[in-house]
């Protein structure tokens, strides 16, 4: 596991906690981003420890795509913020927080998407983009907040930089006038017959109780093809 050298007391937390005996060391190499990157490495050779790792869901070689949660009971929130210290990010961007999470693996982007709902209310249905093929799961606001809060508890075992990041995200407060943006519709098959046979889109939102731009679009793309049509 290599990490940037600034990092190496998190490598060396983990060499205190591992029950086999393993190694740190540091090096310098160029790489995409700078000519002279220091970085510290941490290894892990011994075959029990290799066999067990490997056991609980850790696939062999490359394992963006397929990698997914342990197989067996674990602390859920500890994993999760693992993945955010290695893959993920959290900041504030235009005045508000956010955490992002970028994989490859359908599993990773389930079990997040699913976690952090129970968590903060907020539900992500999400598809592979285009450029590149991964999923990127993202938090902001209140969402953002509370779960930040709830992976980056005192105390916890993850890189310090973002552990500041998780406390400068705790101070956050709404600005003044600035509202939420309300929960997503559920759309449900009989919401879309009403507005296919309400006599306009404006009768169809008085009567669902949404807005007229959320019931025109809607409407719009059950009448074009973008979403199946109700028997």
């Amino acid at each position: 596991m290599e990490l940037s050298v600034r990092d190496i007391d998190l490598l060396q937390r983990f060499q205190q906690l591992t029950p086999y005996n393993t190694s740190i060391s540091e090096r310098v190499r160029r790489t995409n981003f700078a000519e002279s990157h220091r970085s510290a490495v941490w290894r892990l050779y011994a075959l029990e420890a290799r066999t067990k790792l490997n056991e609980l869901g850790l696939p062999y070689g490359r394992k963006s795509k397929n990698v997914a949660p342990p197989r067996v009971e674990f602390s859920e929130r500890d994993y999760l913020r693992g993945l955010f210290d290695a893959d993920g990010s959290l900041g504030h961007s235009q005045g508000c927080p956010f955490i992002s999470l970028a994989t490859a693996s359908t599993h990773v982007m389930a079990y997040l998407c699913s976690y952090a709902e129970k968590i903060t209310g907020t539900k992500r249905n999400l598809r592979r983009n285009q450029r590149d093929g991964v999923y990127n799961v993202m938090y902001v606001t209140e969402a953002a907040q509370t779960l930040v809060a709830h992976l980056y508890y005192p105390g916890c075992l993850a890189l310090k930089r973002k552990q500041t990041t998780a406390a400068s995200i705790a101070e956050w407060a709404r600005p003044v006038g600035s509202k939420p943006r309300p929960p997503r519709i559920q759309w449900t098959r009989a919401m879309d017959q009403v507005l296919l046979a309400a006599p306009t889109v404006a009768h169809a939102a008085t009567e669902l109780g949404y807005s007229f731009s959320a019931c025109q679009g809607r409407r719009w793309k059950l009448l074009h093809g973008v979403v199946t049509t109700p028997d």
